[in-house]
């Protein structure tokens, strides 16, 4: 292999996030429309990897993908050690529109997957005019836990590995070997608590199937997508969440899990394209 760049600017951002000042981690790669990616639970934004470098995308917007804090290469705020890492719809959405308003994005379109794909459903229900687009990667209004989250930090079970563990069997089958362990990877190297203290949104605070009452996609659309092999956000949930709000388009991903994006982007580039292209208008044909 001939040494080269990939062409991906990464930059620190300060700035206040919930009134604490931050710094946060971001990449980006194109030009265009904004299009702001949101990570799962645990992770951080190297999920958006193969996006970031999918020149047919980057064609026409512009790729943002940054580390929540407390994730990645973006640390926690000053005082971290004396607090518990718990996250809230309410500094979730808080979050994302502090990161808009400092990058200066013009109504961007926004892509999260896990709680990113849950927390667009909110982002739709109460800030419509913000965004020109919104799209929930397994995302669904509400879903029965499944997992024990106790054992996502103890001094007696090596945090990483359980993380990966525990969602090894939400990738699915058949995809890329390298990719399928890179998504383990990242799980592997999330700090102590994280994963558990993302969980408290998905599993205590993030039930919106009385929120979702309020959104009008003729403010702004609304895709939910959801992979047949995703057992924590099932297809069913995604399509009854869809079909509980006028509009929404619903998008079944076949031969995927929960981690579309990076564990086998070329399959899941086949279900995102029509709709960036519905975002932005077709690709010009040669």
């Amino acid at each position: 292999m001939s040494p080269r760049f990939d062409p991906v600017t990464g930059r620190y951002l300060r700035l206040d996030i919930g009134g604490r000042p931050h710094r946060l981690y971001v990449e980006e790669a194109g030009q265009g429309i904004p299009l702001l990616c949101l990570h799962t639970a645990g992770a951080d934004g190297r999920q958006y990897r193969d996006l970031l470098l999918d020149e047919a995308v980057t064609a026409r917007f512009r790729v943002i993908a940054f580390d929540m804090p407390w994730h990645g290469k973006s640390s926690p705020p000053e005082g971290w050690q004396d607090e518990d890492y718990r996250l809230s719809t309410e500094a979730y959405v808080g979050m994302i529109l502090d990161v808009c308003a400092a990058l200066e994005l013009d109504r961007p379109v926004v892509l999260g997957c896990s709680i990113g794909g849950r927390i667009v459903l909110q982002l739709a229900a109460g800030h419509p005019e913000r965004f020109r687009g919104l799209i929930g990667a397994q995302g669904a209004a509400w879903q029965d836990p499944w997992y024990d989250i106790d054992w996502l930090h103890r001094p007696d079970v090596h945090g990483g590995e359980i993380c990966a563990a525990l969602i090894s069997g939400l990738i699915a089958p058949g995809g890329p070997s390298a990719d399928r362990h890179e998504t383990l990877w990242h799980y592997m190297q999330g700090g102590p608590g994280v994963f558990k203290g993302d969980l408290w949104f998905y599993r205590v605070d993030g039930d919106l199937r009385e929120t979702i009452a309020r959104i009008d996609t003729a403010r702004c659309p609304l895709w939910l997508m959801a992979g047949e092999y995703d057992f924590s956000c099932r297809p069913e949930d995604m399509i009854a969440t869809a079909e509980a709000i006028p509009g929404c388009q619903a998008v079944r991903m076949e031969r995927l899990g929960h981690f579309p994006m990076s564990e086998n982007y070329g399959q899941f580039a086949r279900s995102l394209t029509p709709i960036l292209e519905e975002i932005s208008g077709p690709v010009p044909r040669a």
